[in-house]
């Protein structure tokens, strides 16, 4: 699973920070988070490649899905016939049309606007699923969570050989949890040689968000927790006001959650060149790893039992 963070500013963008925008590619399918103004030209940029197949929306406010026009016509100009999901918050598919149909463009290309509520799932997959949480901004928004099916357990080749399970087929089927029967009449069930299953990564994204507790459920565990951070400690109160979080509130919420990483995003524009200050505020609250994500920055989310 590879993360590229297309655009981290907040709501005005700045020379170093396009508005906000996440991809991830998981297993070569990729997923769009929000789809800020310029996305498309990011994605050319830091070389993502543009074969989205769902575009998961947080919320209507414009730095979060003016990019959508954009991107959907230059889908066109290049023959895309696949379909395209658009996931978005209750009652928001008109809006969302009227974008995808900006200036009159009628898509040569099937897309489908879907509505979820928080606590839904949005996407389900065979061995993932992409669920929505319910966040706490001025508008109706929720956020994504990516969470991977439980793999199979590690199979034990010494214990099977030594059980005389021949080397083919019955191993295979020992490993996706069936039982076989041997030549002598004997039959090996797969825990006998496979061991417990093995968690799968998961990945949250909140898009804009004050602290909340259904963020800090989803988000248990996680491998990567991508939070509003929009301000540091001294803007606070504008961070309630505003419906965002500061970069300590965005730590406490990954501590809470036991968050492996943390990646900060939505920067105001007043920081431009002095993230290091919201860096040291998160830390003095996570003990995990936490950054302030850049555009182009490019992170792998390994198997939490990788070594």
């Amino acid at each position: 699973m590879r993360v590229t963070f297309l655009g981290t500013s907040g709501a005005i963008p700045t020379t170093q920070r396009a508005p906000s925008a996440v991809l991830v590619n998981r297993e070569g399918e990729r997923f769009l988070f929000d789809c800020g103004e310029g996305t498309q030209r990011q994605m050319m940029r830091f070389g993502t490649g543009f074969d989205v197949s769902h575009i998961f929306v947080t919320h209507l406010h414009g730095d979060h899905i003016l990019g959508i026009p954009g991107l959907i016509q230059s889908l066109d100009f290049n023959d895309r016939t696949d379909p395209l999901a658009i996931h978005v918050p209750p009652r928001s598919r008109g809006h969302v049309s009227d974008l995808v149909h900006a200036g009159g463009h009628q898509p040569g290309y099937p897309i489908r606007i879907n509505e979820v509520a928080p606590g839904a799932v949005a996407y389900d997959a065979a061995d993932f699923s992409v669920r929505t949480v319910e966040t706490d901004h001025r508008t109706r928004s929720i956020g994504y969570a990516l969470i991977e099916n439980d793999r199979p357990g590690r199979f034990d080749r010494e214990r099977a050989e030594e059980l005389g399970i021949p080397v083919g087929p019955k191993f295979g089927r020992l490993h996706d949890g069936e039982s076989v029967e041997l030549d002598d009449g004997r039959v090996i069930d797969p825990e006998q040689v496979v061991g417990d299953p093995r968690p799968g990564r998961r990945f949250v994204y909140t898009g804009d968000t004050r602290p909340a507790d259904a963020v800090v459920d989803v988000a248990a565990d996680t491998d990567l927790l991508i939070h509003d951070a929009t301000f540091a400690d001294d803007e606070a109160e504008r961070a309630r006001h505003t419906g965002h979080s500061t970069a300590r509130e965005a730590a406490t919420v990954a501590a809470r959650a036991g968050a492996d990483r943390l990646a900060l995003t939505h920067i105001s524009s007043r920081y431009a060149g002095r993230v290091d200050r919201l860096e040291r505020e998160a830390r003095e609250a996570f003990g995990g790893e936490c950054f302030v994500a850049s555009d182009g920055q490019t992170i792998e989310v390994p198997f939490p039992d990788a070594e």
